[in-house]
């Protein structure tokens, strides 16, 4: 029996787990149809079209995070200020008005700094499920379009930071000079030596990154190594910035993403931990739903 839906909404893709009496995962639905593709009047249909397809009936709840409660989304569920006890999530989410079924969405988390302001949606629930389910404190990073580093000291968010290099790698490999370079090739040397370069010289990154424009040019670089190189630059020169120590560095990501980061962190002398950012969201969404419903949700773990 499903005893909730959870979803994971961004600005580019959708998300939506159906979880049953044990925690098990009893179905799935992904897709395109993020925030940047709707208003706030398709958000509903959008999400009961993919309930149908999964045969779910009207009395089961549903728990969102993401940027469907962004100002532009679906309905604003306000930010929460650090520190963050993050098992104090689930009591602030917000119940979407108008609707029959049980619709709950989760805040996201600010940084409320003149000097140096920040927002989260979506990592939040991460950082829950990776501190409550699965034990993890102390560094955390999770890349993407827009990479946090977070710190997390007994369940307690203190202070987190974005980087924008998911964006930086997107805008400058298809819209500058450098994307007659940038195709599906990927060496690792090249990339590595991204790394390293970024690492000894973050100051100068922007100055490298003309150097990939003009060496194939010039053919000292090869252009197939464009793409793996201007990524190595751009993350080892994220990770020079980053809150990294002594201590191991949690990296909640998956797929390609995962791998890339583990070795740009090995390569600046850091000890990585990974965990599924798939799996570290649904153990945030079902603390939060275990919270939110306990009657009906008391079994799942």
């Amino acid at each position: 029996m499903i005893r909730y839906i959870g979803v994971d909404w961004g600005t580019s893709s959708f998300r939506l787990w159906a979880i049953g009496n044990e925690g098990q995962l009893l179905g799935e639905r992904k897709g395109g149809q993020g925030m940047s593709t709707l208003t706030p009047a398709e958000y509903g249909p959008v999400l009961e079209a993919h309930l149908a397809a999964l045969g779910v009936g009207p009395e089961v709840p549903v728990l969102i995070c993401g940027m469907a409660g962004a100002r532009t989304g679906w309905h604003e569920a306000r930010y929460l200020d650090l520190p963050l006890p993050l098992g104090d999530l689930a009591g602030a989410a917000i119940r979407v008005p108008g609707v029959a079924r049980d619709i709950r969405i989760l805040p996201g988390v600010a940084r409320r700094d003149a000097e140096r302001p920040d927002v989260m949606r979506g990592e939040e629930t991460m950082l829950l499920g990776a501190a409550l389910r699965c034990g993890v404190e102390g560094t955390i990073c999770m890349p993407g379009t827009h990479s946090k580093w977070a710190q997390v000291t007994q369940g307690v968010l203190t202070r987190f930071e974005t980087a924008m290099t998911g964006e930086a790698f997107a805008l400058l490999s298809r819209q500058s000079t450098l994307s007659g370079f940038v195709g599906t090739e990927f060496d690792e040397g090249a990339f590595a030596a991204g790394v390293r370069a970024a690492l000894a010289q973050p100051e100068t990154v922007l100055r490298q990154l003309f150097h990939l424009r003009a060496g194939p040019l010039l053919e000292l670089i090869e252009a197939a190594d464009v793409g793996a190189r201007l990524s190595g630059l751009l993350i080892g020169q994220e990770i020079a910035g980053a809150p990294v120590g002594e201590e191991a560095v949690t990296l909640i990501a998956s797929g390609l993403l995962a791998d890339r980061y583990t070795r740009a962190l090995e390569i600046a002398g850091c000890t990585v931990r990974r965990l599924d950012a798939d799996e570290a969201v649904r153990a945030g969404l079902a603390a939060a739903a275990a919270a939110l419903w306990p009657t009906c949700i008391e079994s799942v773990s």
